[in-house]
C-alpha cells in the first residue's frame, strides 16, 4: 500500500473526484483523497493523499494556494467564468491602469461571496446543485486573503495575471468581483493552480506518468512522505520506554522524547513526532499548562 502524497497534475475535463477514481483504478488502492477540488476546465497542482496520509487531506486544504488566470473584462455569466451562460455584456471603456489600479485594490483581505456553481453546501444541498434547479440562495461573505496579484500580460479586454490567497478563495469570484468593481463585469477564462502549500506545477505529473510508474515499479519515487508537510515544525523520536504510548496516541512528556533541536515549545506548538526507528507517527501539540504533548494527528499504518 501507498502511504504518502502524489503531486498530481489535474487535466481539463476532470473533476478531483475523477482523478482520485481514476487513481484507484491504476495504483489498485481504495484508500486516496484529494486535497481540494478544481473546476473540470482548470488544471493544475493537486495532491493526492495515499493511505495512512488521508489523514492528511482536510490539513492540506487549509494551505496557501497560487494560481495563474486569465481574466476577460466586459462579460458576466451565471458561473462567473465563460463555461456558463452569458448574462450580461458590455463595452470595455477603461485604461490599462485603472484596471491594475481596480486588480491592485483586492490586495489584501476582503469579504467574498461564494459563488452558486460551487461545492459549498447550505442546508445539506450543494449551491450548484441549486443553481442546476434554477435557485439562487443568499450565501454569507467568507474573509479571504489576498497575498499578491502580478499581471502577467494585459491586451484588453482580457488579462492574465498569477494571485497568491488563501484557501476558500475563488479566483472566477475575484474576477467578477474585479469587473464590478470597473463596471464593465468580468469572467474568468482560464485557470492554472501552480502551487498547493509546498507542492509546485513543476513537480506535478499527469495521470498517464502515474501509469508508467506502476508498470516500471517505480511509483514511489514520486510518492512524497507525509512528515513533509510539517517540515516547519520541530521533530523528536520517542525513547524505548516511550514506544507503546507514542503507538496508542497518549500523552507525551518531554523526557520521554530525544528532540531534534530546540527543546523549548510554546503553548499550541506542533511537533513531529518518530518512533525509535526514525518513521513517522504522529503530529503531536505542546499544552503549555500541564507541560505535556497531546496527539493532534496520527499516522499509524
Amino acid at each position: 500500500m501507498i502511504n504518502g502524497i502524489m503531486n498530481i497534475y489535474k487535466e481539463a475535463g476532470y473533476t478531483s473526484h475523477d482523478v482520485v477514481a481514476k487513481l484507484r483504478g491504476i495504483v489498485r488502492q481504495k484508500k486516496i483523497g484529494h486535497t481540494g477540488t478544481l473546476d473540470p476546465d482548470a488544471v493544475g497542482v493537486l495532491p493526492v493523499c495515499f493511505g495512512s496520509a488521508t489523514k492528511l487531506c482536510d490539513m492540506m486544504t487549509d494551505k496557501s494556494k497560487e494560481y495563474e488566470a486569465l481574466m476577460r473584462l466586459g462579460v458576466t455569466t451565471d458561473t462567473q467564468d465563460l463555461s456558463g451562460r452569458v448574462l450580461t455584456e458590455a463595452a470595455v471603456g477603461v485604461s490599462e491602469s485603472e484596471v491594475e489600479s481596480a486588480m491592485m485594490g483586492f490586495v489584501g483581505g476582503y469579504e467574498q461571496i461564494p459563488p452558486m456553481y460551487s461545492a459549498l453546501k447550505v442546508n445539506g444541498k450543494k449551491l450548484y446543485e441549486l443553481a442546476r434547479e434554477g435557485r439562487e440562495v443568499e450565501r454569507q461573505p467568507r474573509h479571504v486573503d489576498i497575498a499578491f496579484i502580478r499581471i502577467l500580460d494585459m491586451a484588453l479586454p482580457e488579462v492574465r495575471f498569477v494571485v497568491g490567497c488563501s484557501k476558500g478563495t475563488y479566483i472566477r469570484t475575484l474576477c467578477a468581483d474585479i469587473g464590478e468593481k470597473l463596471g464593465c463585469g468580468a469572467a474568468m477564462a482560464e485557470l492554472k493552480r501552480t502551487r498547493v502549500g509546498n507542492f509546485r506545477i513543476e513537480e506535478s505529473i499527469k495521470l498517464s506518468r502515474v501509469e508508467e510508474l506502476m508498470q516500471s515499479g517505480t511509483c514511489g519515487d514520486y510518492v512524497i512522505a507525509p512528515d513533509s508537510v510539517f517540515l516547519e515544525y520541530g521533530g523528536a523520536s520517542v525513547k524505548c520506554e516511550a514506544e507503546n504510548a507514542l503507538l496508542n496516541g497518549n500523552k507525551l512528556y518531554p523526557r520521554q522524547l530525544d528532540f531534534d533541536s530546540r527543546t523549548f515549545f510554546s503553548d499550541g506548538d506542533m511537533l513531529r513526532v518518530y518512533n525509535g526507528r526514525r518513521e513517522f507517527r504522529a503530529v503531536y501539540t505542546f499544552v503549555k499548562s500541564e507541560g505535556v504533548f497531546k496527539p493532534f494527528k496520527m499516522f499509524l499504518e
